[in-house]
């Protein structure tokens, strides 16, 4: 019973450039090239319980996508797992992994590059539901039809293709490709950053009814604070590949302990500060090819000490449900 719905264990995934032959001739008179590695994500555990939407948060290039995508299945961990319903998804095969991974399903960020403009929507939202034998046919149709609705588009734009839609039209279709394999856990990856203000706030609605009717278990990737502080239970924090807070909306948004959660949360005007000056986290993103040590944000950090240059802080408890990866929280 004490099972997590979803489990993320020390997930961690590199990205390698090859030598190219030149290259590697070149290293025979002394050259010295190296491959070069990309740490996208860094040890990453967490867990997801059923019907909780868990927001994560971080600058571009932090890792928040890739982790979706392992999540997803999309792509392999270099190490680590993912277990969902106690079981692990790499250790399945066959049958039962296809079925596992069908519940888990993706929306991604920009809906035109991933809607296939050669298929119109009838075939994009009932093919995989088709292929898996999930429907019949003969009630594809009817089908498609029932998704269209829930997701707030006329079911007469079925035969239309995907180029013939506006940005949030295109986006409610993908959410109804995902919703139609009749999936447990949906990771959204930036589904509404693409969109104007006033769409983003239809396609949050209809993602909120949604979730409660289907009973969703949602990782909603954004960098949006506002956006995930509205639609999130939990929220974890992440920089440079790396889980750096993990807590409660209201701990994370009432009571921040890192420093770069701190800095982030002061970024965000706020319409009750009639004079707010604005103070940007001073330096510049490391590069994930050579990550410093230590503390990956030591060299933005105005509290680092030469602890934090040698040393990685471990995610800790500060309080019930709230952790943090800092030598000072």
């Amino acid at each position: 019973m004490n099972t997590p719905f979803l489990e993320v264990r020390g997930l961690s995934r590199n990205f390698a450039r090859r030598l190219t032959l030149s290259e590697k001739i070149g290293n025979l008179f002394g050259c010295g090239y190296r491959e070069q590695v990309v740490h996208a994500v860094d040890d990453v555990s967490l867990t997801v319980a059923r019907g909780e939407v868990l927001g994560v948060v971080g600058e571009s290039g932090c890792g928040k996508s890739t982790l979706g995508r392992m999540i997803c299945g999309i792509l392999p961990p270099s190490s680590g797992e993912v277990l969902f319903q106690g079981n692990s998804l790499h250790a399945l095969s066959g049958n039962e992994r296809r079925k596992t991974q069908l519940q888990l399903q993706m929306i991604f960020q920009d809906p035109f590059a991933s809607l296939n403009p050669r298929m119109r929507v009838r075939d994009i939202i009932g093919h995989a539901p088709l292929v898996h034998r999930l429907v019949a046919p003969e009630q594809m149709d009817d089908f498609v039809d029932e998704l269209l609705i829930q997701v707030g588009l006329d079911p007469g734009y079925k035969r239309r293709y995907p180029h013939q839609f506006s940005g949030g039209q295109r986006q409610r279709v993908g959410i109804a490709r995902a919703l139609a394999v009749s999936p447990s856990v949906l990771v959204c990856d930036e589904s509404v950053a693409a969109l104007d203000v006033s769409i983003q706030a239809q396609i949050l609605n209809i993602f909120m009814k949604l979730r409660d009717r289907l009973n969703l278990t949602c990782l909603f990737i954004s960098h949006d604070i506002g956006v995930v502080r509205h639609i999130s239970h939990r929220v974890a924090i992440m920089y440079l590949g790396r889980l750096v807070e993990l807590g409660t909306s209201d701990d994370i948004f009432g009571c921040p302990t890192h420093p770069y959660t701190r800095l982030l949360l002061d970024g965000v005007p706020r319409i009750s500060q009639r004079h707010f000056a604005f103070h940007h986290i001073s330096g510049e993103i490391p590069s994930p090819l050579a990550p410093p040590p230590g503390c990956h944000f030591h060299p933005r950090c105005p509290l680092a000490t030469e602890q934090c240059k040698t040393e990685r802080p471990h995610l800790r408890e500060i309080s019930p449900g709230h952790l943090a990866a800092c030598f000072k929280a």
